[in-house]
C-alpha cells in the first residue's frame, strides 16, 4: 500500500488533474504570469479550481464574489461557470497583483465577465450591491469572520459560500494555538457552525497544497 506522505499525495494530486482537468493554456499562463511577478504561490489547486467551476455550474450562479484575487487563477475558472451572462466581482488588496489579474484574466478571453475591485477587502464590500449567488474566500484568515458576514449580507437564501484553507495543517483542532490564521480560521468555523444565516460542513484534503481543506456553506 502507497504511503501517505506529501510527496504522494501531490503524485495522487498530479494525476488526478491530469485525468481530469488536463492542460489549460489559459490557467498556465495565468500561473506563469504569477510566478514572474512573484506572487506567492498560494492558488488553489487544479482539481479545486475546478470544483469551483463545477460549484459554481451546479449551483446555477451569475453573480459570483470572490475575496482575495492573487494572480486572478480561481478568478478565470468562476468566470468560466458563469458563461456571458454572468459576472464575477473580484476583490484584491495589492493593486500590482490586481494588474497581473487583470491581463490573465483578459488573455483568458473572460475580461468582460470580471470586475477587479482594489482595496482591503473590509473596505471594498460594504460598496458592492448585493444579490451574489456564490461567494468564494480566500484572503486573509484573520478577517473570516467580516468576509462571512458580509457572505450573508451580500447573498440571499440559497447562496453558496466556500472558505479555503480552514485545515491548517491540522492546527484547527489545538485551542491554544496563538497563530493569527489559526485563530481567524477557527473562528470562521465557530460562526459557521453557530451563526443562523448559514448551514455549513467542512473537508479536509490532501494534496499538492499540503494538509488543508475547506468549508461549503449555504445562506438561509
Amino acid at each position: 500500500m502507497t504511503e501517505s506522505t506529501p510527496q504522494n499525495w501531490r503524485r495522487a494530486d498530479d494525476y488526478l488533474a491530469e485525468t481530469l482537468v488536463g492542460p489549460d493554456e489559459g490557467l498556465e499562463a495565468a500561473l506563469q504570469a504569477q510566478r514572474a511577478a512573484g506572487m506567492p504561490e498560494i492558488e488553489v489547486a487544479p482539481v479545486a479550481g475546478k470544483l469551483l467551476n463545477l460549484l459554481v455550474r451546479i449551483s446555477g450562479a451569475q453573480r459570483v464574489l470572490e475575496i482575495g484575487t492573487l494572480g486572478g487563477y480561481s478568478t478565470i475558472w468562476m468566470a468560466r461557470a458563469v458563461g456571458d451572462a454572468g459576472r464575477v466581482t473580484t476583490i484584491e488588496a495589492e493593486a500590482a497583483n490586481a494588474a497581473v489579474a487583470r491581463a490573465s484574466i483578459d488573455a483568458a478571453g473572460v475580461g468582460e465577465r470580471v470586475d477587479i475591485r482594489i482595496g482591503r477587502a473590509a473596505d471594498v464590500l460594504p460598496t458592492l450591491v448585493g444579490g451574489f449567488d456564490f461567494v468564494f474566500i480566500d484572503a486573509d484568515k484573520e478577517s473570516n469572520t467580516i468576509y462571512l458576514d458580509w457572505a450573508a449580507r451580500l447573498g440571499h437564501p440559497g447562496t453558496v459560500v466556500v472558505v479555503d484553507n480552514i485545515g491548517r495543517s491540522g492546527d484547527i483542532a489545538d485551542a491554544e494555538s496563538t497563530d493569527p490564521m489559526v485563530v481567524g480560521t477557527r473562528d470562521g468555523l465557530r460562526m459557521l457552525g453557530e451563526d443562523p444565516r448559514f448551514d455549513a460542513t467542512a473537508l479536509q484534503t490532501v494534496g499538492m497544497k499540503g494538509w488543508d481543506g475547506f468549508a461549503l456553506a449555504v445562506v438561509v
